[in-house]
């Protein structure tokens, strides 16, 4: 338990510094652009292998790599899964750069796929092309850190892994300060930068895999039979994370016939809201899935509707606050990290509805991840499949339907929509594997009206502007302790924990 803290702490640790410098690198891009039309051309470039990147590279790959790594390890010893590595890693190789070779080549088509709007505008739609050929290549290197990842995490190691996102927000920072120094191009520096730091990602990783004596060199079987298994336990894994980034893609596409400016409000509000949602939301259904697999196989329905349960409701003690702090704060929040430069009072505004809009689906997102995870553990990868499809197209339609009156806000509010009709869907096909599962209990009226508490208070304290922000933990530190007088299970443990370290 000791060791699954001590790496739970790092993971956490990390990732915290990484949203932290993910902010200064937002923060950072805001005063040199703002929500200007060049904020849209780099924002659109990036966010094709970014969105590969999440879909593909760390969570998918990594996750079907560690158990078939770990079983050739205890099963056939270092050298076999040593073998695996390099095999799977040159296997990796070959499929993105050809796909890379092919995004270069059709990055016209690929630019009107993602963003239609900008053909009205050559000038845009044509510096958008040449960014998005130089960002793509990053796909190549981030996925072979994730790869590095999976083999470290195997070997117990998970400091390297967890702070290579961090290197990608530094090299941004540089990139977009060094043009602004120069007087260089932004949009062109951020986009090679973003190449840049792929390729210091992967090499920051190899002084970690060199002390565990693994090295690229070796033996290699592209016929290896981990390959295939590989293949076939990443694509459930996919189709998990694809739910929330292809609607923001498809936000994309939408805002892009808004006025300019509309896919910048949204990319920095969904910034803000993949800060609790990366750090909680994912947290809780990574360490719930081990639990919730070992129950699956032993047939303990009873003990996995107890455990299912206790994630649902962990989630929703941290994402309900959050989510009323999010919307009460919402100008203040935006105004202190991103009012200066060129990004003005109208970027101010437009964004903190965006970041409303999102914050209302911020729950919705965090419970998705849980309800997917309980059903791969039951080896059911066809509903998340199924319902993943349906909320696609509840994301397209009441898009197009909100953004004809609401703008850039019905977008967002699309994306919430669509998240919790998947929230619905997929606890109604969990109830068909388990039976009733949902108990309603009383701590979750508490954590309800606490909320709407600290969104009131939130919204009169948001006339102090930026000052506000103070009161954030102050509001937390209250809520907890609120909810431990109250016996509420959730606070007392992570009180408990907070004691013990």
């Amino acid at each position: 338990m000791s060791r699954l803290i001590k790496n739970t702490s790092i993971i956490a640790g990390a990732t915290l510094l990484s949203r932290i410098l993910g902010f200064l690198r937002d923060v950072v891009i805001a005063y040199f652009l703002g929500t200007s039309a060049m904020a849209d051309v780099f924002f659109v470039a990036f966010r094709v292998p970014n969105l590969l990147r999440r879909l593909f590279a760390e969570g998918s790959l990594t996750m079907a790599f560690v158990p078939i790594f770990k079983n050739l390890q205890l099963k056939e010893g270092e050298d076999s899964a040593f073998c695996f590595a390099r095999s799977t890693f040159c296997w990796l190789l070959f499929v993105l750069t050809i796909i890379t070779i092919l995004a270069i080549i059709f990055a016209p088509y690929i630019t009107y796929l993602i963003a239609p709007g900008f053909k009205s505008r050559p000038d845009v739609f044509n510096f958008t092309t040449k960014l998005i050929r130089i960002c793509f290549p990053y796909i190549i290197f981030i996925s072979a850190v994730a790869l590095c990842m999976g083999i470290l995490n195997s070997l117990g190691h998970f400091a390297s892994p967890a702070l290579a996102p961090c290197i990608l927000n530094i090299v941004l920072i540089a990139s977009g300060y060094i043009a602004y120094v120069k007087k260089i191009n932004i949009p062109l520096a951020l986009s090679y930068g973003v190449l840049i730091a792929g390729i210091s990602q992967f090499l920051m990783q190899q002084p970690a895999l060199k002390k565990f004596n693994f090295s690229w060199i070796g033996k290699i079987d592209l016929k290896h039979k981990g390959l295939k298994l590989l293949v076939k336990l990443m694509l459930p894994s996919v189709f998990g994370a694809a739910v929330y980034q292809l609607n923001i893609v498809l936000n994309t596409i939408l805002a892009s016939y808004l006025q300019a400016g509309s896919v910048s409000y949204l990319y920095y509000a969904d910034r803000l809201v993949q800060f609790p949602l990366g750090i909680f939301g994912v947290a809780v259904s990574v360490a719930a899935l081990p639990d919730l697999s070992h129950l699956a196989a032993q047939k303990d329905i009873t003990k996995f509707k107890q455990t299912l349960n206790q994630s649902l409701y962990l989630i929703l003690f941290i994402c309900l606050p959050a989510t009323a702090g999010l919307i009460g704060l919402s100008s203040p929040i935006i105004k202190l990290l991103f009012y200066r430069g060129a990004f003005n009072e109208n970027s101010v505004h437009a964004t903190s509805l965006c970041l409303i809009a999102y914050g209302l689906g911020l729950p919705a997102f965090s419970l998705v991840r849980t309800l997917v995870s309980s059903l791969y553990a039951l080896k059911d990868t066809k509903s998340p499949a199924i319902v993943a499809s349906i909320c696609l197209i509840v994301n397209l339609v009441s898009g197009v339907l909100l953004m004809k009156t609401l703008k850039y806000f019905g977008l967002a509010l699309a994306v919430s929509i669509s998240s919790w009709v998947n929230v619905i869907l997929l606890s109604y096909s969990l109830h068909k594997k388990i039976g009733h599962f949902i108990q309603i209990q009383k701590k979750l009226f508490i954590f309800s009206v606490l909320s709407i508490f600290i969104y009131l208070t939130c919204l009169n304290l948001s006339s102090l502007n930026a000052l506000s922000i103070m009161f954030i933990p102050l509001i937390g530190v209250l809520y907890l302790l609120i909810c431990s007088r109250l016996g509420i299970d959730e606070a007392l443990f992570i009180l408990k924990f907070i004691k013990k370290n």
